[in-house]
């Protein structure tokens, strides 16, 4: 089976999901991993796909070209070698939540600890909640950190770069249990 990336990007619109899904079907692809979110009135999905032998690139995204036009998406199909699943070889998982008024460099600060420590983000959503004139940052951060001690470190690490940013940063690690 051969693999493929898909990206779409444009104004939300109801039937995006169902047509994008449906060219998929089309070309016998299987839908393998997929995020999408609509930020700020613009839909954004991005998808692993696996396909036949007989399907590439260019013929996806040529399949995809109606698609895209009738909805205004910017899309792109990339193929890719090798697909990689799971936590790598002595890391564990994380949760990273993050809240506090918003302001430049958030995500910047939290991520560069997290990078620090050998901390490798997995997922990362924000949102601003609350009122125009004092919105809240909200941060979700799943992360990979070394096993043993090293995540203990690197929650201190995290937290303390929240704290100068004047954010409150909890993390956990993700047990099977709490899921």
């Amino acid at each position: 089976m051969a693999h493929f990336s898909l990206s779409a990007v444009g104004a939300d619109r109801p039937g995006i999901v169902a047509a994008v899904s449906g060219v998929l079907v089309d070309h016998g692809c299987n839908l393998e991993d997929s995020t999408m979110s609509i930020l700020q009135g613009q839909f954004a999905i991005l998808m692993v796909v696996s396909a036949p032998d007989t399907v590439d690139a260019p013929t996806l995204e040529a399949a995809f070209a109606p698609v895209a036009e009738r909805f205004g998406l910017v899309l792109v199909v990339r193929p890719f070698e090798e697909v990689v699943a799971g936590e790598p070889a002595g890391h564990e998982p994380w949760t990273v939540s993050v809240h506090g008024g918003d302001r430049i460099g958030i995500v910047h600060a939290v991520t560069s600890a997290l990078a620090e420590v050998g901390g490798n983000v997995v997922d990362l959503t924000s949102h601003l909640v609350g009122e125009a004139g004092a919105p809240v940052y909200v941060m979700t951060v799943r992360v990979t950190l070394p096993a043993g001690p090293a995540g203990q470190a690197a929650a201190a690490r995290v937290e303390q770069a929240a704290a100068v940013l004047g954010v409150h940063c909890t993390m956990h690690r993700d047990d099977a249990d709490l899921l």
